[in-house]
C-alpha cells in the first residue's frame, strides 16, 4: 500500500498514467497483503536464524521485482531489465543508474525512484518488524540477517520497540534536513527527494545533475552535514536522545569515521586549491561534499572528480573501500571492521616481539571477542572475492579493468558512481542486460553485508 503515497504525488502533479500504473500494482499486492495477514495473524509464528535469511533475501527481491513496475508499466523505463536495475539501485540504497536524461521521466516516477531510497535506508525488514507483533510471531532473526553492520543490539528488550526508536530517529532527521533545504531555496519536490537520497545515502537526485544543478552553498553544506549524519551507527543518536553522552564520546568507530572523514577532506582540499579552484572556502566546499558523499556511499556529486588533480582522485578511490558505521545507512565494508582487522593487525605485531606476551584489541574500552575477529576475517575474504569476481564478469563486457573494477567496488558497496564510464556524470545503460541482472544481484549481496545472500547458495543451508 505505499506505492498509493507515489499515486498521490501522480495526482498532484496531473499525471494519469502513472497514477493508473501505481494504482495497478497498489490493489492486488494490497488485497494479497490482506490475505496474508489474515492467515497468519494468530498462527504464533517464530521464525529461526535458518528461516531469516531466506525471508529477507525473498522480501528485497520481491519489493524491488514489484517496484519495477510502475517505470515499466508507464514506458519511462522500456525495457523491465532496465527498470529491476534502477529499482534495486534504489531499495539498496546505490544510487546505480542506466538512465541518461533523468529529468523527462514524470514527477511522481522521480518521487517514486527517491522514495525507494528512503525505504530502503533503514531497511524494509526493520520497519516491517516494528509492526511484526500484529501478525503475531517475532521478528529478531529478520533484522539480524539485514542489519547493515557486523552485530545488531537491541536499545530496548524489545526489538520491536528498538526498530520503531530507530525509524523515529530516521524520520526526526529526514524531517529536519527537508526544512532546511526548503529554507535554502530548494522547492519541497526537490527537498523530499534529495533528503531521501541523503539520508538513505543512496544518492538519486531528481536533476541530471545532480546536486551540482542548484550551485548552491547552503546546499552543498546542508547536504554534506547530513550524508555524514547518516553515516554515523543511529544507535548513537539514541544515546544522545537518552543523555548517555559518555558512550557516544567513547566510541572507537566514530571517532574512526569522523577521523577518514577529516584527514580525506584536508587532503583533498589542499589537492585542489590553485589547480582547480582558486580560493580555499572553494576547495573546502567541494571536497568536503564529494569526500562525504563517497565515504559515507550516498553518491551525489557537484563536481566531476574524474577531472581533478590525481592526489584528490586517489582520496576518492581509497574512500571507495571504506563506508559508513555499522548501524548507519551506509554501505560498504564499514569502519567497524577496518579498525578492527588493523588493531589485530597491530596485536599480531606485538606477538611478533613478545611471543610469551598477552595482548587483546580493544573497542570502545572492551576486548575484542575471537569470534567476532573471525566473522570479520571471513566477511572481508567473502568481500574481496565478490569484487574480484565482479570485475571478471563486468570485463566480458568488453569494459576497462578501471571500469570494471569501480563498477564492482560501486556496485558491491552500494555507492553508485565509480570512474570512467560510471564516474559522477556517467551511468550503466550501456551493460548488456545480463550484465545489469548480475549487477542487481551483486547490490543486493552488498546491501545485506554479504553472508546474508550467499549462505542460500550453501548446499548446508538446506539440508533438514
Amino acid at each position: 500500500m505505499i506505492l498509493l503515497i507515489p499515486a498521490g504525488v501522480a495526482l498532484i502533479y496531473r499525471e494519469e498514467a502513472a497514477f493508473l500504473a501505481f494504482l495497478q500494482i497498489a490493489l492486488p499486492t494490497g488485497i494479497a497483503g490482506a490475505v496474508l495477514f489474515w492467515l497468519t495473524r494468530a498462527s504464533g509464528l517464530t521464525l529461526s536464524n535458518h528461516d531469516g535469511f531466506l525471508v529477507v533475501t525473498l522480501s528485497w527481491v520481491t519489493v524491488a521485482a514489484l517496484g519495477a513496475l510502475p517505470f515499466f508499466l508507464t514506458g519511462a523505463i522500456p525495457s523491465y531489465t532496465d527498470a529491476f536495475f534502477e529499482t534495486m539501485s534504489g531499495f539498496t540504497t546505490t544510487g546505480a543508474t542506466i538512465l541518461t536524461d533523468i529529468e523527462v521521466l514524470p514527477r511522481s516516477l522521480l518521487f517514486w525512484r527517491s522514495f525507494t531510497h528512503w525505504l530502503g535506508g533503514m531497511g524494509i525488514i526493520v520497519l516491517t518488524v516494528a509492526i511484526f507483533p500484529l501478525l503475531g510471531f517475532k521478528g529478531l532473526q529478520l533484522v539480524r540477517a539485514e542489519a547493515p553492520g557486523p552485530s545488531v543490539d537491541k536499545l530496548t528488550h524489545k526489538i520491536t520497540h528498538s526498530a520503531k526508536i530507530l525509524w523515529l530517529i530516521y524520520i526526526a532527521l529526514s524531517a529536519l534536513e527537508t526544512v532546511l533545504l526548503l529554507a535554502a531555496g530548494m522547492d519541497l519536490f526537490d527537498s523530499l527527494t534529495h533528503t531521501f537520497g541523503t539520508m538513505a545515502t543512496g544518492g538519486f537526485s531528481p536533476r541530471n545533475a545532480s546536486v551540482a544543478a542548484y550551485n548552491s552553498l547552503a546546499v552543498d553544506t546542508i547536504i554534506t552535514v547530513f550524508m555524514v549524519l547518516a553515516g554515523v551507527n543511529f544507535v548513537l543518536y539514541y544515546s544522545v536522545i537518552t543523555g548517555r553522552f559518555r558512550t557516544v564520546l567513547r566510541d572507537t568507530e566514530l571517532k574512526v569515521y569522523l577521523g577518514i572523514f577529516a584527514v580525506a577532506t584536508a587532503i583533498t582540499t589542499v589537492a585542489l586549491h590553485g589547480e582547480t579552484y582558486r580560493s580555499w572556502g572553494e576547495s573546502l566546499r567541494y571536497a568536503a561534499f564529494q569526500t562525504a558523499s563517497i565515504l559515507t556511499t550516498t553518491g551525489y556529486a557537484t563536481a566531476d572528480y574524474l577531472h581533478w588533480p590525481g592526489v584528490a582522485m586517489t582520496v576518492i578511490f581509497l574512500l571507495m573501500f571504506v563506508g559508513g558505521c555499522a548501524g548507519s545507512t551506509g554501505g560498504g565494508m564499514k569502519v567497524v571492521r577496518l579498525t578492527a582487522l588493523f588493531k589485530q593487525g597491530i596485536n599480531e605485531m606485538s606477538y611478533l616481539l613478545h611471543p610469551r606476551g598477552v595482548f587483546s584489541p580493544h573497542m570502545n574500552g572492551a576486548p575484542l571477542k575471537k569470534t567476532m575477529l573471525l566473522g570479520i576475517t571471513g566477511f572481508f575474504f567473502l568481500y574481496f572475492f565478490l569484487l574480484l569476481l565482479t570485475t571478471l564478469v563486468v570485463s566480458l563486457s568488453g569494459a576497462s579493468l578501471m571500469t570494471s573494477f569501480s563498477t564492482a567496488l560501486a556496485t558491491l558497496g552500494n555507492i553508485g558512481p565509480g570512474f570512467e564510464t560510471i564516474g559522477p556524470t556517467g551511468n550503466y545503460a550501456a551493460f548488456p542486460p545480463a550484465i545489469k541482472w548480475f549487477l542487481s544481484a551483486i547490490m543486493l549481496i552488498g546491501r545485506l553485508e554479504v553472508f546474508t545472500v550467499l549462505i542460500l547458495l550453501t548446499p548446508r543451508y538446506w539440508r533438514k
